[in-house]
């Protein structure tokens, strides 16, 4: 059998032992959905749990916060297994983006304040928040070329360095230990972003001697749209960092409220408003399905998925002007696949458009294609291919609208 036929992916899927996974999950459209490394699909356990969580709204009222409160830690506890962290490590709240801004000022105000430090293409809210705390520091802002190496990471003593452990254009994996241990020996803190990796790839933060993290889960933890987000702080960090917010969560003893401030002693001090209730439990719904498929498994078939999609890509694309972005080596990458072309954006949109295929378009000129190892099949991604293959052969891109879009 032809190992680039689609009979030999409909035979991966027929011995996938994830496939009955692709059954939990609501498929109300019949594209393929190829866009899971930004927002996953929705878990059926999820819809049922917050129509439950609504009728407990309505029964209990306020009288629910005793089972609610501590739900940023249950939650966070259950993300950790997926990470590499200890229980009581990680805590479940606000965006990436405001628990970035957390670990980085904490770490500046207990560390000193060099530099910071990331990659020109680190994800934009990630470079977004070092410029805006380097502004209002007075700090050098350093921005280095290429992806994150050990060997050539440019910091030093004092400075903090932010890095994604997937890049969000390629889907390059960085090593996390040597990265790690490099910054370690240099008197930086590194923090990590876990956005396009958590779900997606192992990662064994204590076993690398991680400090710090972040990440979302509504893109391979399938939480939904806006779903809170996750931070990790080392255990043995926990009383020597203090949140740059302060807020009611965060106070220890929170109901005695005639106190001054004054931290909790453990990761909770990081929280800072009242709790997403409703977020919070789907996801959990998420992370329970990805940690029920175990990362392993999940990883295994991502490797599947994305070595189809670099094959195909060499047979069929490459000779249509397509070029391969991200790592051909499989161990250096995560679940997303990224193809350049000079007409990337139209062809994004032919695809969605005439094709049924939701891919997702990064500027100038990438289309990225991810897989979500919980309910993308083999031949998803053969069929996907092979109408992209029809679009550019007829020249459909040249015929749609050119006009960027708000959402890409």
């Amino acid at each position: 059998m032809d190992p680039l036929s689609r009979a030999a992916a409909a035979a991966a899927d027929a011995a996938d032992p994830l496939a009955d996974y692709r059954d939990r999950f609501a498929h109300e459209d019949d594209k393929i959905y190829l866009d899971g490394n930004s927002l996953g699909r929705l878990p059926v356990a999820t819809r049922e749990r917050l129509a439950a969580m609504a009728a407990e709204w309505g029964e209990r009222l306020v009288g629910g916060w005793p089972d609610w409160i501590d739900a940023p830690l249950r939650t966070g506890d259950l993300i950790a297994g997926l990470i590499g962290a200890a229980p009581g490590e990680v805590v479940v709240c606000d965006s990436t983006t405001v628990n970035l801004f957390k670990l980085v000022e904490a770490a500046l105000d207990a560390r000193g304040g060099g530099a910071l430090v990331t990659d020109r293409g680190n994800f934009p809210t990630d470079r977004y928040v070092l410029e805006g705390i380097a502004a209002r520091r007075g700090l050098e802002l350093r921005l280095f070329d290429g992806e994150p190496e050990a060997a050539t990471l440019p910091c030093g003593s004092g400075d903090v360095v932010v890095l994604s452990l997937v890049g969000y254009r390629t889907g390059a994996l960085a090593d996390l230990a040597a990265l790690q241990a490099a910054a370690r020996d240099r008197g930086a803190t590194l923090i990590w972003d876990l956005s396009h990796a958590a779900g997606a790839v192992p990662v064994d933060l204590r076993g690398a001697g991680a400090e710090l993290a972040v990440g979302c889960t509504y893109k391979y933890l399938n939480a939904g749209p806006g779903a809170p987000a996750y931070l990790y702080v080392a255990g043995e960090l926990q009383q020597t960092l203090r949140s740059p917010i302060w807020g009611w969560f965060g106070q220890r003893e929170q109901f005695a409220m005639e106190r001054d401030y004054d931290p909790e002693p453990d990761v909770r001090r990081f929280l800072a408003g009242t709790p997403p209730i409703l977020g919070l439990a789907a996801v959990e719904e998420g992370v329970r399905l990805t940690a029920q498929a175990g990362v392993a498994a999940l990883h295994a078939k991502a490797i599947e998925l994305t070595e189809l999609i670099v094959a195909l890509h060499d047979e069929w694309l490459a000779p249509l002007g397509f070029e391969l972005a991200s790592p051909r080596d499989f161990a250096r990458r995560g679940s997303h696949i990224s193809l350049l072309h000079p007409l990337a954006w139209q062809i994004t949109r032919a695809l969605i458009e005439r094709a049924d295929v939701i891919p997702d378009f990064r500027g100038p000129d990438s289309v990225r294609l991810g897989v979500a190892p919980l309910y993308t099949r083999h031949v998803d991604v053969w069929d996907a291919l092979d109408r992209l293959r029809g679009l550019v052969e007829r020249g459909e891109p040249e015929t749609v609208d050119a006009t960027p879009g708000r959402v890409t």
